[in-house]
């Protein structure tokens, strides 16, 4: 059985970066792009009509910057991920967009393949993170003497360990598979790790 390719949304407000990446993910056989604008504030709408898996999403631009238009997005269209895409690195910009809801941070001048992986990375419910992204939010967390985690965090981390994806575990918890999202981003970020195997080892050393 085919299955069908993952639709992508690009918003970049650069014309010849938005076509470059629009040409890259063309040569990815799973992945169509089913829409492009360079307008934060244009985002949102084309997501609700066009129902995208992933949103590519710049975080600089002069209408509405991607952080806001991350919001907008995921209130218009909750299933989709929308995966920051940006030149910047700093503790601020990547915090920000994850507290609004963002499911990946990558960076621009990221091997080509890295992208590629972090849509299909996205599209399956990772958090795609880019290595210097990574870097600079464990360099300037400050000192814990544990992870602090919601019971209802550690019981999606668990399941994730199980080996569920993030559609049976809102099935078996009973909640939205947005919701199951949204906490394994905050769990990603909490253990300083990049996706489910990474996780999933850290919830089986935490658990013995």
């Amino acid at each position: 059985m085919t299955r069908s390719p993952i639709r992508v949304l690009v918003v970049d407000d650069h014309p010849v970066v938005r076509r470059g990446i629009e040409d890259l993910l063309a040569s990815a056989t799973d992945i169509e792009v089913v829409g492009s604008t360079g307008s934060g504030a244009e985002a949102a709408r084309l997501a609700e009509t066009l129902d995208p898996h992933v949103v590519l999403m710049d975080i600089e631009m002069p209408d509405v910057d991607g952080v806001e238009a991350t919001r907008r997005v995921l209130a218009a269209v909750a299933s989709a991920a929308v995966v920051i895409l940006t030149t910047f690195a700093d503790r601020q910009r990547i915090t920000s967009a994850l507290d609004a809801g963002a499911a990946g941070y990558l960076l621009k001048d990221a091997d080509p393949d890295e992208l590629i992986r972090g849509v299909r990375a996205a599209a399956i419910g990772d958090v795609p993170i880019s290595p210097r992204a990574a870097r600079e939010l464990i360099a300037n967390r400050q000192p814990r003497p544990e992870v602090t985690l919601t019971d209802r965090e550690r019981e999606v981390l668990g399941l994730v360990a199980e080996g569920l994806a993030n559609k049976a575990i809102a099935r078996r918890l009973g909640i939205a598979e947005k919701t199951v999202k949204a906490h394994l981003t905050r769990v990603f970020a909490a253990i300083g790790v990049t996706d489910r195997t990474q996780a999933a080892l850290w919830f089986e050393r935490s658990h013995p």
